[in-house]
Parts: C-alpha cells; structure tokens; sequence
C-alpha cells in the first residue's frame, strides 16, 4: 500500500514515513528489501527510483512537518517535492561528496512561515521532562532523538540524528510519530515513558505552539 495516513484512534494524527510504504520500512531499515523497490516510490514525488532511494533516507524532517502541516489542516506537498523547497530554503544541503545535510531548522521554520504562516521555534538544551508543556493547546514537537528509540527499551547507541513528532503526553509517556519505526507499534502513536526517551533525546527541536 501507498503512504496513505495510518490513524490508530480518531483522535490520532495523520501518520507519514520517510518511505511511503509504511509496511516496507522495517525490510528497507535491515536491508532486507531496497528502496527502490518500494512499489508507491512515485507518490513521493521523485524523479526516479534512484532518486527516491537516495533522498528517503534522509527525509525524517520532512515527515515529521508533513505530518505537522496535516495536524494544521494543511495538505502537505509531496515528501520529494517537499525535500525540493527545502533545499532552496538552505534546509537541506547537498554538498560535494554527495552526502545530503539536514534537516537544518532554521531554514525549515522560515518555510513554515513564508508558504503556510505557521509559526514555530527552534528548543535548545531542555530536557525530555520539558516536553509536556510545549504539547499544550494542540502544540507539536519535532524532537532530535537516535533513530534507535524505535525500540526505546533498548540501551540508546548515542543521541539525536532523526527527528519524531512529539504530540501528546499522558502519565510519563510521550505520544509519538517515528517516521522510521520499523513496525506499526513504533511508528503511528509510538508510546515512549519519558525515562526511555531521555536516554534518545538530544535536548533540541522545532516547536510549534498550540492556539
């Protein structure tokens, strides 16, 4: 299937992964299927296969403020599209070895203001138990965290590197998105106890304030 929302509750945000085949993430992650094969690869909007493969891996960021944009009620471009403004924002930056940088916030956030007047800011040096209150009236939270939380009971390699979409908190648990969870559990509504996530969590984001 296509990268079509997955919505566990009603209440739910629209969930997008960095491959628009949610079920193919946990095989592309192993390597056990290649990007390229991923049979929606085209809905993302890329040139070719080769183009998709390259850029999804690198497309956290673009996940998560798609998925913020349609918390807004805005339809959100296409994740390749998207990839493509950034860039011309200075939010992704394809430099000459071929390695892609990003996503890098500021440019990300003047996006967000200039296209769709949605206003948001960069967190600096908190601490995963200052989160809840940035959730507050509909409030989001893109959080640097390892890609490993997708198995957040795991000991945690390192921090930060990926970006998830924080949206709810309820009795020590954070709600999540993770657009590279490799399993329906770890990536729609991912439910993280604080105390696992601060293990992940390099203490920085984009914040985008609730009404």
């Amino acid at each position: 299937m296509g990268n079509t929302p997955i919505m566990p509750a009603p209440e739910i945000l629209p969930f997008f992964g960095q491959w628009e085949t949610p079920d193919l993430i946990g095989a592309i992650i192993t390597g056990a299927c290649r990007a390229e094969d991923d049979p929606a690869w085209a809905q993302s909007g890329a040139e070719s296969k080769a183009d998709y493969a390259r850029w999804a891996d690198h497309l956290c960021g673009v996940a998560c403020l798609r998925m913020a944009l349609a918390a807004r009620c805005i339809t959100p471009p296409r994740a390749r599209d998207l990839a493509q403004v950034l860039t011309g924002y200075g939010a992704y930056v394809e430099q000459p070895d071929g390695h892609i940088r990003g996503l890098i916030y500021a440019p990300a956030i003047t996006w967000l203001a200039e296209a769709h007047g949605v206003r948001a800011e960069i967190i600096l040096d908190r601490m995963a138990e200052d989160i809840p209150p940035l959730l507050a009236d509909g409030g989001l939270f893109i959080a640097s965290v390892h890609p490993a939380i997708r198995r957040p009971a795991e000991p945690a390699p390192g921090k930060g590197g990926h970006l998830v979409l924080v949206f709810g908190a309820e009795g020590g648990v954070l709600r999540l998105h993770n657009p590279s969870g490799h399993d329906a559990a770890s990536q729609a509504d991912a439910r993280v106890p604080i105390a696992d996530f601060t293990r992940f969590f390099a203490g920085r984001g984009i914040w985008l304030p609730g009404a």
